[in-house]
């Protein structure tokens, strides 16, 4: 029953993939228009002189990850080998050529042939890749490394584990401050029903002060440390697992960050982000990881639970400065413009999402027989 779950999983990613490319290659969705000419007609055009290093690389590394899991998926059901290899090929191909296609409908786009070579290519790789992961038997030790490591339920806890570093590319008012979401739905909620003022005005009341206190800054770091800390804990088997996931997170917020502000602003300003508050707050966060490193899963579910409750409440109450806004203008025309909207999302809906996985998982039958 392993391979059909397998073959699920594989497919469930490919769709992930493809829907990501589709935005990444659409947006910003809007201003259609048509040119009367064929929508193929990038092939024949001359290339472009303003292909960047950056711009070649992320069209290759874009589609590998989309020509990986489509050859994984169907190496377990074509025959020969090279069919699933070629067939993964093939679907990263044509994707990328109907996202060129549609491009040429979007006045902010520009079609290229030279994308669509990249595209191609990086699906090949992808597809490469996991054949020879395949032959090598690296699938077969990723699945017992999983089972070393993880629980059987981990499967929700490794989703969010994975799309955290990505949530903290976007620029939040306080360091991995994720969730802050208030004033953009008073924003919507002003749009919809413009007699309803008396919201903004409660929360102006309840602003904390700005900018807040390097103590609070400190321990809002912390916090966040610890909750992504306590999540990966509580679906780890022994404790020196737990210690190397908690030492990853620490490594994992610096990169994001550094990554984020090497792109929007430059090499040179790679890490003027990093504060004495910002290095306390992390070092304060690892540190109750650490105290925590032996803690019953339900326990650590609990804590994780109550912990980001309550950094939601204080990062929704803390009012973003025209500093902030100026930061996210600047990163939304950076390099990563086609990413910002998903980004953006991201950096709002992770919290809550694992909120939601916290509170099922303690509602569960497994948390209510693990409860002393």
């Amino acid at each position: 029953m392993e391979k059909p779950k397998r073959l699920t999983t594989a497919w469930t990613l490919a769709w992930l993939c493809v829907l990501v490319i589709v935005y990444a290659s659409l947006y910003p969705f809007q201003d259609w228009r048509n040119q009367d000419i064929p929508p193929w007609s990038f092939i024949s055009a001359p290339w472009s002189p303003y292909q960047t290093v950056f711009d070649i690389s992320s069209n290759l590394l874009g589609y590998m990850p989309l020509g990986f899991w489509l050859s994984l998926a169907m190496l377990r059901s074509a025959k020969p080998r090279w069919a699933a290899v070629w067939l993964g090929v093939l679907g990263a191909c044509l994707l990328s050529f109907w996202m060129e296609s549609l491009q040429s409908y979007l006045p902010q786009r520009v079609p290229s042939q030279v994308d669509w070579l990249f595209n191609s290519l990086g699906g090949l790789l992808g597809a490469l890749a996991a054949a020879w992961l395949e032959r090598r038997g690296w699938l077969y030790r990723w699945v017992q490394f999983r089972h070393r490591w993880l629980v059987p339920h981990a499967s929700a806890s490794l989703v969010l584990m994975a799309l955290w570093p990505l949530a903290v590319l976007f620029p939040t008012p306080l360091f991995l401050g994720l969730g802050n979401v208030m004033e953009k739905l008073l924003s919507w909620l002003q749009a919809v029903w413009p007699q309803a003022s008396w919201p903004a005005q409660l929360l102006q009341k309840l602003y904390l002060s700005a900018p807040l206190p390097s103590l609070v800054e400190m321990l809002c770091v912390a916090a966040s440390v610890f909750v992504v800390a306590m999540l990966g804990m509580a679906v780890m088997r022994e404790a020196w697992q737990r210690l190397c996931w908690t030492s990853l997170v620490v490594v994992l917020a610096l990169i994001s960050n550094a990554l984020s502000a090497s792109v929007t602003y430059g090499p040179e300003h790679t890490g003027f982000w990093f504060t004495p508050v910002i290095a306390a707050g992390l070092a304060l966060g690892f540190l109750l990881a650490l105290l925590a490193v032996k803690w019953r899963a339900l326990v650590l579910m609990r804590w994780m639970v109550w912990t980001q409750t309550g950094l939601l409440v204080v990062l929704n109450l803390v009012p973003t400065s025209t500093y902030f806004a100026q930061t996210v203008q600047t990163w939304e025309q950076s390099k990563f413009i086609r990413f910002h909207g998903l980004t953006e999302w991201l950096s709002w809906a992770w919290p809550f999402a694992l909120l939601a996985w916290g509170v099922t998982y303690l509602l569960s039958d497994k948390a209510r027989h693990e409860a002393p």
